[in-house]
Order: C-alpha cells, then sequence, then structure tokens
C-alpha cells in the first residue's frame, strides 16, 4: 500500500490523471463533444482537489464518482481507441484504491455494457481482476455482477477469452473467501456463531454473518445450485455452466479454505458427495462405484433409520437420506436421458464418455438369436433408449463389483446396463429394507399396547391412529418412533415414487414389472399404516396409471390429493425430479381392446399384459390392505370400474361381474390370454369385496363411502344419454351388502339410502341394477340368519324393510314393478314372519297410485290377493285395518274396472274372515289397545284411532263398511254398484256381532254418511248422454247418462239403508237417539222421492214403504207381538246387549244367527208415545213429499219434470198403511192436507210415450191404479170414520166434498198448473207431450161411491147440517144439464140414476127436516136440476137410433115418476115455490115442442109423447085429488088444474091454427095425437070436477073450463076422423053447464 500512497506516487498519479483526461479531450474533440467538456471540466477538478486537500487520496476517493465518470463516457462512446485509454485510466484509478464503493458500482455496470457489446473482453477481465484484488469496496450485488461477468466471458466462443476468463474466476472465487478469512482474523475476539447457519437453504442469505462471510456464503451456495443445474439464488444473470467447471471451483475452495467448512459433519459432506458422484458429468466407473457404495447403505435399514435422524431430522442440516434416494431416482432418469450433442462436458470426461449409459439401441437389441429362436432378454425401454437388466446380486444383499477395484490404475469398462440394474436393485431393496423394519417395529407396539390395554380398559382402535391408554413413557417411545418413521416415508416417497413410475412404464420385463409394482404396493400400503394419506395415494395413483391405457382420461387419478403428481415434478431440495409421463410407445402385447367410460367415448383404448399386471397388483393392495386404504378406496375403485368397463364385465346376479355378451360392446375385442384371465380377474374382484367382511367398521364405512360416490359419478355419466352405463359400484355395493349381512346395520342406511338415489335415475339401466342390488339386498337381510334372530329383533326387520318402504316415493313404473315383485317373493318365502314387517309391506301395496299404469297396479293387487287368500291368520291382528284399507284403496283404482270389482270381493272375504276368527281377533286387538292404552297413559297423551271409542274389533267392522262405503260412490257405475250390494249385505250378514252400542256409529257415520254423499252426487251429475260404455259396449237408454247411472246408485243405497232399518229395527229403537236417526232417514227419502228422477221417486217410495212396513207378509192376528220384517224371522227381545261378550256362531242364515236370542223373553216394548211420534213424523214426510211433488210447476217445457203414474199410485198407496198408526190422531186439517194431494195426485197428466202402458184405451170404462188408490184411501178413512168415535163423523162432509171433486172430472177434467194437455185420441206417441187421462171412469165410480156413502151416511147430523144432498145434487146439474153434451153418454145417465137413488133417501130426511131450514136452499137447485134434465139445451146426436132415444125418453119418464110419487104427494110439507116450479115444468112437458126442421118421419119419433103424456096424467092426478088433508095439498091442486087448463086452451088454438094454415095437407102424427089426447083430457075434467064437492073446486077453475068451449067448437070443422070421435066426446059434457043465465051466474058466484 505504501507504494501507491508515497507523496512521489501521489504526484505522479495526478499527472497522469490530466494526462489522461487531455489526450480523452482531444479524442473526442470532433466526434463526442460532450465527453470533452466532460474531459476538461475533469481536469479542473482534479486540479482543485490537489490544491485544496492535504489528503489527496482521500480526496479524491471521496470525489472518485465525478473523477471516474469522464472515463466512463469515454467507454459509452465504444471506439476502442477512446475504450482502451478509459479503462487503462480506471485501472490506474484503481490500483491506488481512490474509488469508492458508488464509483465502483457505476464501473462495474459499466463494464457489464461493455460485455454485453462483445468490446475488449480481455481488458474487461483485467479490469475486473485489478478492482476485486485491490480493495474490499465491491460487496453484494455489484460483486455478484462483476463475478457474473467473468462467468459469462467463460462461456464466449473466443478460447483465449474462455480461458483467461475461467482463470479470472478461479482467481476471484479464491479473493472472496480470502477476503472472509481477513473478516474472520480482524473480529476473532468476538464469539460468532456458525457460518453456514443452514445446509442447503433456500434463504438468499443469512442476516447474522457478516459481509465478507456473507459474499462467501452466497457464492457457494451458488456453485451448489449451479453444479445441481438449478437456477443460482446470488448470481443472478448467468446463462451458461458446466457442471465439471462448478465443481472444480467447490473443490477448490474446499481444498483451500477447510477450516471454514469445518463446523459441518464430516460425514454430511461425505454423504453430499457421494451423491454428487452419481452426476451425469461424472465418468461412468465413477458413477458406478458410487452406486455400488449407495446399495451398500440401502441393504441396512437401520443404518439408514441413523442417517434420517442424524441429519434429516435436525435442524440447519442436509437431508442426506432423502438426498440418497432422490439422486438414485435422478440416476435412474439420467441414464434415460441421451444428452444433446455438442455439451463441452461430454468432451472432458474420460474413457466411456457417453453421459446416457448406453448408446441408443438399435432396433433389434435385446434380441438375442439362440438356436435361430428370438429371446426378449429382460430389459427397461424408455422413449429408444434400451438398457438391458442384469442379475448382479442376490435380493437384499449388496455385491461391490467395482468398489473393489479402486487400486486399478485404469478405470474398467462397465458392461452396459449395470448401473441401472444396481439402482434398481437399490430401489428394491431401500424399499423391502424400510417397510419390513418400520412394520416390524409397528407390529411390536401394538402388541404390546394390546398388552397393556387389555390389562387397563378399552381395546386399541384402528391401527391409523391408536388411542393409548398406558404408561407415559411408552407413549413417548411411540412419538418419537412414529416421528423417525414418518421423516423417513416422508424423506423417500417422492424420490422412490418418481424413479419407480419411470421403470414401471419403461419395464418390458414381466419379472421387473412385478417387483416395482410389488414396491409400490408395499409403500402404500406402509403409508397407510402410518396414515401418510398423500403418500400414500400417490403410489396407489402410480398403480392406478399402470393398471390402465397410456393418457387415459381418468379425472379421479388427477383431481385426488395425488393432484401433486400430475404437476409433472417435484423440486426436491435442489434437485429437480421429473414426473416422466408414461411414454405411449412402450413396446408391450396388447391384450384387449375396448371403449374407454365415457360420456361421450371417443374411438377405443387398449390394455397391455402390463396394465392387467398393474391391474392384479391393485386388486391385491385393495385385498390385503382393505384395511388402510382409507379414502383411496375412491381411486381404486375408480380405476377398477373403468378397467372392468373396458374388459366388457358386466354384473350379474348377486353382483358379481361375469364378461358381457360380444352384442354389449361390439368394439371390445379380447384376446385369448386375456379370455382365460377373464374369469380370474373377476373371481378376484368378487373376493376382494367378499373379503371387505373381514375390514373394521371405520374401513368398511370408507369402501361403502367410495362405491356410493363412484356410483354418483356414474349417475352423473349416464344423465341425459341412454347409453349403457357403468354398472360397477351399484353391483359392487350389492356384494359388499351381501357379504356383511352380520353386520348389516352399520351400513344398512348408506348403502339402501344411495341406491334408493340409483332408482331415481332417469336412465333405465342404471335405476334397474339399483331396484335389483335394493330388492336383492332386502330379500337377502331377511332371509339371512342373524344373531338374535330377526323375529326377536324387530328394530332391525324394520330396519330391513324400509328401504322397500321408502321406493314407493319413486315413481318410474319399473322400479315400482320391481319393489312389488320383491313384495311378492317376501310373501312366498317369509309371508309367514313378518310379524311387526306387515304394516310396511301393506303399504307398499297401498302406495300404488291411480296413475301408475295397469301392469303395476295388477302386480300389487296380486300380492294383495295372496295376502288375504293365505296370510290373513298370521298377520298381527292391528295389520287387519290396513288391509282392510289396501283393499280398499283397489277399489278405487280406476285403471281396470274388473281390480276394482276384485277388491270388493276381497272385502267381501275379509269381512267373513274377520266373522269366522271374531273372538280371536277381537281377543287380541282388546289385549293390544288395553297395552295402548297404557303407553298412552304414561306419556299422558289421548289414544287416537278411528270410530273411537268403539272396542277395537268394531273398530275394525266400521272401518270396513266405512272403506265399503267410499267404493260406493265411486264414479263407476259397477263399482258403486258392487260396493252397495256388498256393504249391505255384509251389515246384514254380519253386523250381529257388533256391539249394540256401535250400531249408532253404523247408522250415522257409515250408512247416513253415504246417503249424503250418494245424494250430493246425485243431485250434481251430470246429464250428457254417454254414447258408449267403453269399448264396444253399448248403453242401454235407461243408463245413458250420469244421472241414471247415479239414479241407480241412490235407489241401491236407499232401499239398502232402510232395509236395515226395518230388519234391525228391534237392534235400533232401543238406541237413545233413535226418533233423530228415524228423522233423518225421513228426510232422505223425502229427497229422494222428490229428486227429479222417476227411477229414485218410486224406490224411495218403495223403501218408504219397507220402513213403515208395509210390504211385510200378512201376518196371522194371534201373533200380534212379532213385528213385520222383511222375509226374516225376527227374533223377540235379546238379553244382555251391552255385554262385551257376545257368542260367534258358525252359520249362514241371518235367521240363525238372529235366532240365538232366546226367544222367551219378553219382548221389546217401546214407548207408545215415541212411537205414535215416529209415525207421525212418517205422515209429515208423506205429505211434504205428497204436497212438492204433485204441486204443478208454474213454466213448463220440454224438460219439465213430472211424477210418474207409478209413483203417484205407490205414493197414495202409502197412505192407508200410514193411517193405521196415525188414525186416533187424525184431524180434520190432516183430512184437509190429505184431500188437496189426492186431488192433485189425480189431476198430472202422462207423458204420451208412457200412456200406452198406462192407460186403458179409451173406451174401456176402467181405472188406472192410481186412481184405485185415491179411492181406495178415501174408502179406508170413511171405514175408520163409520167405526171410530162420534167426533170422527165430522169428516163425512170433507169426504164427500173429496169424492163430489172427483165426479166433476167426469165432465170437467182437471188442469195441471197451466200445462197444456191432449186429448187422448189426438197424442202423438213418438212426441213429448202430456195426455190427460179419461177421468170419466174415475168420476163415475167416485159417483159411485159417494151414492153408497149417502146411502149409509143420509141421516148423520154432519151430514144434514153441511147440506151434503144439496152439494150432491149441485154436482149432478153439470153433467145432467149438459146431457147429450156429456164427454161421455154413461155420465149422465148415472147422473140420473144416482141423483134418483139419492134423493129416494135423502127426500125423506129433508122433509123430517122440513121446520129446522136445513134443506131450504135445495129446493130451488133441485127445481132446477130437473130442469136442465128434462129441457136440456144440448141436441141428441144425429147417429142416435129410433130405440136409444126411446129408452132416454124413459128415463125422463123416470124422473116425471118420481116427481109424482116422491114429491107431490108430500106437497104439504114442501115449499110453495118449489111445488109451482115443479107444476110450471110438467105444465110444459105436457105440450109437445116442435121444431120445424124435422121431417114428418122423425117427428113422429122425437117427440116425447110418453113423456109429455106421463107429464099430463101427473097434471091430471094432482088436479083430481080427493084426498085432500091439508091446505098445502089443495094449493097444489089447485094450481095444477089452472096449469091443465092453460096447456089444453094452448093446445087447441095452435091446432085451429094450424089445421087452417094446412089445407088439404093432413097435420103431423104427433100433433094431431096431442089434440086428441087434450081433447080427451078435457072431458075426463070436467067429469072430475062434476063429481068433486062443489066447495073443494075453485070458481076461476070453473070460468077456465067454460072458456073452453068456443074453442072447441071451433076445431069442428077439422078433417081427421079420430079428431072428431074425440071431440064429439068432449062436446057432450057441456049439456050441464047449460042452465038459465041468471042461476047459473048466481050459482057460480056461490
Amino acid at each position: 500500500m505504501s507504494g501507491t500512497s508515497s507523496p512521489e506516487a501521489v504526484k505522479k498519479l495526478l499527472e497522469n490523471m490530466q494526462s489522461d483526461l487531455r489526450a480523452l479531450s482531444l479524442e473526442c474533440k470532433k466526434k463526442f463533444p460532450p465527453v470533452k467538456e466532460a474531459a476538461e471540466s475533469g481536469i479542473i477538478k482534479v486540479k482543485t482537489i490537489a490544491a485544496r486537500n492535504t489528503e489527496i487520496l482521500a480526496a479524491l476517493k471521496e470525489n472518485s464518482s465525478e473523477v471516474v465518470q469522464p472515463f466512463l463516457m469515454g467507454c459509452g462512446t465504444k471506439e476502442p481507441k477512446i475504450t482502451q485509454l478509459c479503462l487503462a485510466a480506471i485501472q490506474r484509478l484503481m490500483s491506488h484504491e481512490v474509488v469508492s464503493e458508488t464509483a465502483a458500482g457505476n464501473i462495474i455496470n459499466m463494464l457489464w455494457q461493455l460485455m454485453e457489446n462483445s468490446l475488449e473482453e480481455l481488458k474487461l477481465l483485467q479490469t475486473v481482476l485489478v478492482l476485486l484484488t485491490t480493495n474490499t469496496v465491491v460487496h453484494d450485488e455489484a460483486l455478484s455482477k462483476a463475478i457474473v461477468l467473468c462467468f459469462r466471458l467463460h462461456f464466449t466462443k473466443d478460447n483465449i477469452t474462455n480461458n483467461t476468463a475461467a482463470a479470472t474466476v478461479r482467481q476471484v472465487v479464491t479473493v472472496v473467501f480470502e477476503r472472509m478469512v481477513a473478516e474472520d482474523e480482524r473480529h476473532r475476539d468476538i464469539i460468532e456463531q456458525p457460518v453456514l447457519v443452514q445446509g442447503n437453504s433456500n434463504r438468499r442469505s443469512v442476516s447474522t454473518l457478516k459481509p465478507c462471510a456473507k459474499d462467501a456464503y452466497m457464492l457457494f451456495q451458488d456453485l451448489c445450485q449451479l453444479v445441481n443445474a438449478d437456477a443460482p439464488y446470488w448470481l443472478v444473470g448467468m446463462t451458461e455452466m458446466t457442471r465439471t467447471f462448478g465443481l472444480e471451483l467447490l473443490e477448490s475452495v474446499l481444498n483451500d479454505f477447510p477450516q471454514v467448512f469445518l463446523q459441518v459433519t464430516e460425514c454430511e459432506i461425505f454423504l453430499s458427495l457421494l451423491v454428487k458422484f452419481l452426476d451425469a458429468d461424472k465418468p461412468q466407473w465413477l458413477r458406478a462405484v458410487a452406486v455400488e457404495s449407495i446399495h451398500r447403505f440401502c441393504v441396512q435399514p437401520q443404518l439408514l433409520r441413523s442417517f434420517c435422524q442424524s441429519y434429516d431430522m435436525k435442524q440447519h442440516s442436509t437431508k442426506v437420506f432423502r438426498d440418497i434416494v432422490n439422486a438414485l431416482g435422478s440416476f435412474i432418469q439420467s441414464l434415460f436421458l441421451v444428452p444433446p450433442t455438442g455439451n463441452p462436458a461430454t468432451s472432458n470426461q474420460a474413457g466411456n464418455n457417453n453421459l446416457g449409459g448406453s448408446v441408443s439401441a438399435p432396433a433389434n437389441s435385446g434380441m438375442v438369436g439362440i438356436g435361430g429362436g428370438v429371446t426378449l432378454l429382460p430389459a427397461f425401454e424408455y422413449r429408444g433408449t434400451w438398457i438391458p437388466i442384469l442379475t448382479i446380486t442376490v435380493q437384499g444383499s449388496a455385491k461391490a463389483t467395482y468398489l473393489e477395484m479402486l487400486d486399478k490404475v485404469e478405470p474398467p469398462t462397465i458392461p452396459e446396463g449395470y448401473a441401472m440394474s444396481v439402482a434398481f436393485h437399490c430401489l428394491l431393496d431401500l424399499v423391502r429394507g424400510i417397510t419390513s423394519m418400520i412394520e416390524g417395529e409397528l407390529g411390536e407396539l401394538e402388541t404390546e399396547c394390546q398388552t397393556t390395554t387389555e390389562e387397563g380398559s378399552s381395546p386399541t382402535q384402528s391401527t391409523e391412529q391408536q388411542d393409548l391408554q398406558s404408561t407415559s413413557d411408552q407413549m413417548d417411545k411411540e412419538i418419537v418412533s412414529r416421528a423417525v418413521w414418518e421423516e423417513m416415508v416422508n424423506a423417500c416417497w417422492c424420490g422412490l415414487l418418481a424413479a419407480l413410475s419411470l421403470l414401471l412404464d419403461a419395464s418390458t420385463d414381466e419379472a421387473a414389472t412385478e417387483n416395482i409394482l410389488k414396491a409400490e404396493l408395499t409403500m402404500a400400503a406402509l403409508c397407510g399404516r402410518l396414515g401418510l394419506v398423500t403418500s400414500r395415494d400417490a403410489f396407489i395413483t402410480a398403480i392406478c396409471k399402470g393398471s390402465l391405457p397410456p393418457h387415459y382420461a381418468l379425472t379421479v387419478l388427477n383431481t385426488t390429493t395425488a393432484a401433486t403428481l400430475s404437476n409433472k415434478s417435484y423440486s426436491v431440495q435442489g434437485q429437480s425430479v421429473m414426473m416422466i409421463s408414461p411414454s405411449s410407445e412402450s413396446h408391450q402385447q396388447v391384450v384387449a381392446v375396448g371403449q374407454p367410460l365415457a360420456v361421450q367415448p371417443q374411438g377405443t383404448v387398449m390394455l397391455t399384459s402390463k396394465n392387467i399386471q398393474c391391474m392384479r397388483t391393485l386388486l391385491n393392495l385393495a385385498h390385503c390392505h382393505g384395511a388402510v386404504l382409507g379414502t383411496s378406496w375412491q381411486l381404486v375403485l375408480a380405476t377398477l370400474q373403468h378397467l372392468v368397463w373396458i374388459l366388457g364385465l358386466k354384473p350379474s346376479s348377486g353382483g358379481a361381474l361375469k364378461p358381457g355378451r360380444a352384442v354389449e360392446g361390439p368394439s371390445t375385442v379380447l384376446t385369448t390370454a386375456v379370455m382365460t384371465d377373464l374369469p380370474v380377474i373377476s373371481n378376484i374382484l368378487s373376493r376382494l369385496f367378499e373379503s371387505s367382511q373381514y375390514l373394521d367398521d371405520v374401513s368398511l364405512h370408507h369402501l361403502i363411502n367410495a362405491l356410493c360416490s363412484l356410483s354418483l359419478e356414474a349417475m352423473d355419466m349416464a344423465y341425459g344419454n341412454n347409453k349403457e352405463p357403468s354398472l360397477f359400484a351399484v353391483a359392487k355395493l350389492l356384494e359388499t351388502g351381501l357379504v356383511n349381512m352380520h353386520r348389516i346395520e352399520i351400513l344398512w342406511r348408506p348403502l339402501t339410502g344411495h341406491l334408493l338415489e340409483v332408482c331415481q335415475h332417469p336412465n333405465s339401466r342404471m335405476r334397474e341394477w339399483g331396484a335389483e342390488a335394493l330388492t336383492s339386498l332386502i330379500k337377502a337381510g331377511l332371509t339371512f340368519n342373524h344373531d338374535p334372530p330377526l323375529s326377536q329383533n324387530q328394530r332391525l326387520q324394520l330396519l330391513l324393510l324400509n328401504p322397500l318402504k321408502e321406493m314407493s316415493n319413486i315413481n318410474h313404473p319399473d322400479i315400482r314393478l320391481k319393489q312389488l315383485e320383491c313384495v311378492l317373493q317376501i310373501l312366498q318365502s317369509q309371508g309367514d314372519s313378518l310379524g311387526p314387517g306387515w304394516p310396511l309391506v301393506l303399504g307398499v301395496m297401498g302406495a300404488i297410485r291411480n296413475d301408475q299404469g295397469e301392469s303395476l297396479i295388477r302386480t300389487a293387487f296380486q300380492c294383495l290377493q295372496l295376502v288375504v287368500t293365505d296370510f290373513l291368520p298370521t298377520m298381527p291382528c292391528t295389520c287387519l285395518q290396513i288391509v282392510v284399507d289396501v283393499a280398499g284403496s283397489f277399489g278405487l283404482h280406476n285403471q281396470e274396472l274388473n281390480i276394482s270389482l276384485t277388491s270388493i270381493g276381497l272385502l267381501w272375504n275379509i269381512s267373513d274372515y274377520f266373522f269366522q276368527r271374531g273372538e280371536t281377533i277381537e281377543k287380541e286387538l282388546n289385549k293390544e289397545e288395553a297395552a295402548q292404552q297404557k303407553q298412552a297413559e304414561e306419556k299422558g297423551v289421548v289414544l287416537n284411532r278411528p270410530f273411537h271409542p268403539a272396542p277395537p274389533f268394531d273398530c275394525l267392522w266400521l272401518c270396513l263398511y266405512a272403506k265399503l262405503g267410499e267404493l260406493c260412490v265411486d264414479p263407476r257405475p259397477a263399482v258403486r254398484k258392487s260396493a252397495g250390494q256388498t256393504l249391505f249385505s255384509t251389515i246384514g250378514a254380519h253386523g250381529t256381532l257388533l256391539q249394540h252400542s256401535t250400531w249408532h256409529t253404523v247408522i250415522w257415520k257409515v250408512l247416513f254418511h253415504l246417503l249424503d254423499r250418494v245424494r250430493e252426487s246425485s243431485t250434481t251429475a251430470d246429464k250428457e248422454k254417454i254414447e258408449s260404455g267403453g269399448g264396444n259396449i253399448l248403453i242401454h237408454h235407461s243408463r245413458d247418462t250420469a244421472e241414471k247411472q247415479w239414479a241407480e246408485t241412490w235407489v241401491l243405497t236407499l232401499a239398502g239403508v232402510a232395509r236395515i232399518f226395518n230388519t234391525r229395527r228391534y237392534l235400533l229403537q232401543p238406541l237413545g237417539d233413535f226418533s233423530r236417526a228415524w228423522d233423518v232417514l225421513l228426510d232422505h227419502i223425502q229427497s229422494a222421492a222428490l229428486s227429479k228422477n222417476n227411477e229414485v221417486s218410486l224406490a224411495a217410495l218403495k223403501s218408504f214403504q219397507e220402513i213403515l212396513q208395509i210390504v211385510s207378509p200378512v201376518r196371522d192376528s194371534d201373533k200380534p207381538e212379532t213385528p213385520p220384517v222383511v222375509n226374516v224371522p225376527v227374533p223377540v227381545l235379546i238379553g244382555p246387549i251391552s255385554g262385551m261378550s257376545r257368542p260367534f256362531v258358525r252359520t249362514d242364515s241371518i235367521g240363525e244367527k238372529l235366532g240365538r236370542y232366546s226367544s222367551s223373553e219378553p219382548p221389546i216394548v217401546t214407548d207408545e208415545l215415541e212411537d205414535l211420534n215416529l209415525w207421525w213424523a212418517a205422515w209429515n214426510t208423506w205429505y211434504r213429499i205428497g204436497s212438492e211433488s204433485t204441486k204443478p210447476p208454474i213454466t213448463f217445457d220440454k224438460l219439465t219434470f213430472i211424477p210418474s203414474q207409478p209413483f203417484l199410485t205407490a205414493l197414495i198407496q202409502i197412505f192407508p198403511a200410514l193411517y193405521q198408526h196415525i188414525k186416533t190422531g187424525f184431524n180434520m186439517d190432516d183430512l184437509q192436507k190429505l184431500g188437496v194431494i189426492l186431488h192433485s195426485a189425480i189431476s198430472v197428466p202422462i207423458s204420451s210415450d208412457a200412456s200406452p202402458f198406462i192407460l186403458p184405451s179409451y173406451t174401456e170404462a176402467v181405472l188406472t191404479s192410481l186412481q184405485e188408490a185415491v179411492l181406495t184411501a178415501l174408502d179406508v178413512l170413511q171405514k175408520a170414520i163409520c167405526v171410530g168415535p162420534e167426533n170422527m163423523q165430522i169428516m163425512y162432509p170433507a169426504i164427500f166434498d173429496q169424492l163430489l171433486a172427483f165426479v166433476e172430472f167426469s165432465c170437467k177434467p182437471p188442469q195441471y198448473g197451466q200445462l197444456e194437455t191432449k186429448h187422448i185420441a189426438n197424442a202423438k206417441y213418438n212426441q213429448a207431450e202430456w195426455v190427460a187421462l179419461n177421468y170419466v171412469p174415475f168420476a163415475e165410480r167416485s159417483l159411485e161411491v159417494v151414492v153408497d156413502l149417502y146411502q149409509k151416511t143420509a141421516c148423520h147430523k154432519a151430514v144434514v147440517n153441511e147440506k151434503v144432498l144439496q152439494n150432491i145434487i149441485k154436482t149432478l146439474r153439470v153433467p145432467l144439464s149438459l146431457k147429450y153434451s156429456c164427454p161421455s153418454e154413461s155420465t149422465w145417465k148415472l147422473a140420473v140414476s144416482s141423483l134418483l137413488r139419492v134423493l129416494s133417501i135423502g127426500l125423506p130426511v129433508a122433509r123430517q127436516h122440513a121446520s129446522s131450514g136445513k134443506f131450504d136452499s135445495m129446493w130451488p137447485e133441485l127445481a132446477n136440476t130437473f130442469e136442465d134434465f128434462l129441457f136440456t139445451k144440448s141436441i141428441p146426436p144425429d147417429n142416435l137410433s129410433i130405440q136409444e132415444f126411446q129408452r132416454n125418453e124413459n128415463i125422463d119418464v123416470e124422473v116425471v115418476q118420481l116427481i109424482s110419487n116422491e114429491i107431490l104427494p108430500y106437497a104439504n110439507f114442501i115449499p110453495k115455490e118449489f111445488v109451482g116450479q115443479i107444476m110450471t115444468m110438467l105444465n110444459k112437458g105436457s105440450i109437445h115442442s116442435q121444431s120445424s126442421s124435422f121431417t114428418e118421419a122423425e117427428i113422429d119419433i122425437r117427440l116425447r109423447e110418453e113423456f109429455s103424456k106421463m107429464c099430463f096424467e101427473t097434471l091430471l092426478q094432482f088436479s083430481f085429488s080427493n084426498k085432500v088433508t091439508t091446505p098445502q095439498e089443495g094449493y097444489i091442486s089447485r094450481m095444477a088444474l089452472s096449469v091443465l087448463l092453460k096447456r089444453s086452451q094452448d093446445v087447441l088454438h095452435r091446432y085451429i091454427e094450424d089445421e087452417r094454415l094446412s089445407g088439404k095437407c093432413p097435420l103431423p102424427r104427433q100433433q094431431v095425437t096431442e089434440i086428441i089426447f087434450v081433447l080427451k083430457a078435457v072431458s075426463t075434467l070436467i067429469d072430475s070436477l062434476k063429481k068433486t064437492q062443489p066447495e073443494n073446486v075453485d070458481g076461476n077453475t070453473w070460468a077456465q073450463v067454460i072458456a073452453l068451449y068456443p074453442t072447441l067448437v071451433e076445431c069442428i070443422t077439422c078433417s081427421s076422423s079420430e079428431v072428431c070421435s074425440a071431440l064429439k066426446e068432449a062436446l057432450v059434457p057441456f049439456k050441464d053447464f047449460m042452465q038459465p043465465p041468471a042461476s047459473r051466474v048466481q050459482n057460480g058466484e056461490s
């Protein structure tokens, strides 16, 4: 240093600097003015520094950045001359140590630029060397940049530069370490930490180091990195490096500075060096020796263990064990990788200088010709590199061939493949050693644990995590051991796996492959036992990948915990270990071609024999080490699934896989080699799952979970297409379940839960197998010999059956079919022992819904039929109700009518079973009920079951009835009909078993509820016509609408309920609310009767008749106590109705069943009053039905409903019987009501289409049955009145009124509302018209009844008081006055004869009551009636015969006779006005009325001669009455005379007039007769007057007689001789009047 800092030297330096700057200024003058200026200012700067400072060098160093600047700028010009000048100047400055740290950094940056521009390379190296050797200002990044610059120049193309740079680098490295040593010397007194804190650390630097030491550390670290071909941390910017150069440098450092490295263990360094000898750039012999050395360790696991403990597990220490394993891996890899040509590293090697360790093999390498044949040598082949496998040592021992030759001068030649073979054996021995050591220790530990825990308490748990309760030192021991084992495995697994995977891919030899696979398997199992999941999965993944074709896309292998593997490289502490992907061109024999398992399979894939070998290893692993696989079951099973798929194995029964048919996989091609293997593989596969029975519970769950998730993937893949899915997982779940039946409980839920999901899959094949597996498991579970047996383990039985029930939630029909088939099989095999499982099994049948297709329903129904026919006795009685429910639900299915009808038959069979086994069922149910009741009380809840509180057996019946009741309102008529018949038959046949109180529920909850629903449906049913009954069934017109079909149901139901009320009256009446029930029933009858359907309404009345017991057979009067019942001998009262015990008699006739009630006990006598109330309720119903049904509608159209004749007839026919019960209270109001109904009923017309069936032909005088019924009703009434008490007789007049109203129908048919009726003759049958009935026969019959009744009752007070006679006459006056105008001729004739009969009875009564005035109003009515009849305004019909006319005249004569016999003789009891009217009438009758329209011949007849004669005679008779006893009689005689004379006068006058007018023509016959009659009458009269007492003859009369004389005289001119002779006789008596005038007058006055 003194040399550079002496004043002379300083002076010299200043001069040189200035001259350099001047030279620079001069050079740059022209081209680079800025440099020139910088140089000039530099000169000034230097001068200034020299002038101002005493310590010139220090000042220069301080300002060195500025001083150097011009030279840096000069170098920047890149002009050679200028650059050289500048570099020389800079070197001068450096050598005088006047460069600061900053300036040095700037200089190095400038040098870097020059280097990059390849300028002045030697000068650069020189400069660097000067800069680094003269001082220590360059540190850290500047230093590293300088060193990198030298390295970079070492790798230029110029040899001189290269060599110079190499020398420079060597010198610089030494300088760096020397500096560190000097630094340590300076700080010796201070105690420091060791220099190298961490071996091989990734950290950039170590903060505890001093600057020079830090530089040395960073440099050394990077040299190691570079030698290992890793990126440096500090020497940034390195582009090239050779290992040899690196190793040389490292060697020189280690040689020159050993004291620095002595703190690091020698062994560690040795082992690391040994590892380095394996590097590819080492001579072959060296590598071989290194491998041999390493092999020696590999066969000594305990030694390896101590390495691991001493180094790998210590902080700041090299991971020696890890490095050894990784080095082996890299070594093997390097043997396969042929180096790129032109690498200088190769030229430095001696001897066998091929880096790859073998020449790229020719195509035929490895084929050794032996006797003409070709044998394949065992070898590895990878990407064209072929390496034979040599047999070197016995397994597990290391033979060191070349180690023993180290004393030789010349390195020996190493046979091809030797190094590889040794390395291969190293790996195998390493694995074998480690695993056997660790597993041995593990085993010991476990045995120790077991002994301690057995002495202690709980048994050990799984090997993966032993929970040991033992002494703490043992715990510590285990923790230590475990740490070592885990460290060893963690240290070696990556390297091992990389190497083994590569070898597995390259192996062409089956034995080698087997060894590799065995190693991988052993490692996987060991990792599994130690619980090292990542490494376990990595090894398993490797085996899995080996089993599958190259590049096979299997997600699970790329996405599991082994994901790191697919990143293709592990950074293994400084060594880059490449994961070599399997090479696809490995020369392997293809043994199978198949389709990959993918959603969209692309083409085919091939399996080689090596794949199959790997598959077997995989199977072996799973078989032997299943317990430690845990989550990696997923990997194993996924791989197996794909292999199975490619090989075309398909599941068969029980889940075993069998080779599928060629059809199923057309692209699957198998060689014979593999064909023979397939059954074996299939067998191993099955055995693998069979061995699951030896797994512990946790492992078994892992297996199940893996299978489930595999299955889920298969399901995902199968979505949306109907391709064949992979059924591997499902088949194996089945297999696993079957072999683990002994502990099925622990896996049943996850297993069946998953299979149920599979059953819902849209892919049919998938679901089919899901269902197959599930049902097989259930069947197997039920048949398995469990301990304890299922019969004692109900919980397990229900657990097993539960999934079967869950299947009911799946809608796919094929699954449900499987489910039902399973049920059928269970029934057939296990039906007798199902016990508590029955509800579930029955539930499955019951869950079939209507929309699930016919075949399903049919299968389910088959099961049910089997149950009902075979298993009712074996099931618990509590399930019987479910059977009823299920059978009922099939009845409601509308898919198949036959099933519905058959199920109703089943219900009947079930009811029969209940009946037969009643006692047993009842006992069992009561017992069960008591138990449940107790439980409920303990829990404090109320026992809730349907129809509570009826006894359980009765509830069973009630459920049956309720089910049938539901079916009775089914939409299909046939079902309703069948159900209805069954329901009523069941109640009829077995109802007697019920407790008496239960009848209450039957009536209210079953029967009335049913009636309500039927009524509701019937009234709302559709009236649209139904064309056909489905298929080709024709529907009868009486059933061709829903309404008509419902009508049938209503009829059936109502009839059934009524029959029960009738036949079970003795049971029902004692129930508390019988009268309310009666009212409800009547209400139903009423609504049915009033329904607008003839069938229903008529049936309702029949039911009404039935409950009134009208239709019963006639009873003997001597047995009044038995109430009438339809066709059943009804018993008299029963003994203890309420008792729980009941006799169960096997018998078939209802009568017998009922007959068991003892008949000797007294009959039921219900309260009279209550009974009466019931009948009155019936009467009110009858009245409402009658009044509603017969009330005419307000408007009419085609659809207007008018009740039918049969209905009305039935209605009226009910009354007589009903009346018998209510007659005691039947009063006038009721009679009034009855009358209204009778009248309305009679008035209802008939539709024309029904008329031919109801109406007699118009001419027949026949009554319709309705009319008969009406008259019968009145007849019953009048008979009852007749024998009834006095107070009833006031009803007579009302009855007469009613009958007379009917009589009026003969002339005036009744009107039905506003309805227009046609006369029957005009009705067209095919139109909906209404036809009025022929009421004449009815009216006439009514009239006859009136007459008969009047005969009996004429004298009754009420009849007299109520003017009945007058009403009769008034009524008869109508037909009598109409006479010929009556609708029927018979009417007026009957009316006359009736009038005559009535008068013959009534007139005496009227005379009797003359004084009371009760008949006063009758007489005028009678007179008018006579008048209207005898002098009718109606004209006889033109076609009336003479005989007929004469007969009619005789009738008129009879009337006059009545007057002369019954009225006139009693004139004194009769009002005068009436007599006067009669006389006038007789007078009118005796004068012939003449009409000019008649011809001569007709007039002869038409004049009523006989009638006139009779009238005249009557007049005469009363004129000569001698027996005048009362003034009244005299009055009648006088009146009669006066009338007679007047009549004679008139006749004579008319005759004279006519005679004169007629001239020569003779007068009509009857006129001549008449005049003769009058003349005779006059002579007779005068004779009579003469004989009479003079005081009896009124003067007036004489005057009238004498006044006749002139008229007589005028007749003398007549031409008729007969008239003349009569005239003669008439004139003769007048001689007695010829007396002297005066006295005559006097006489006359007196």
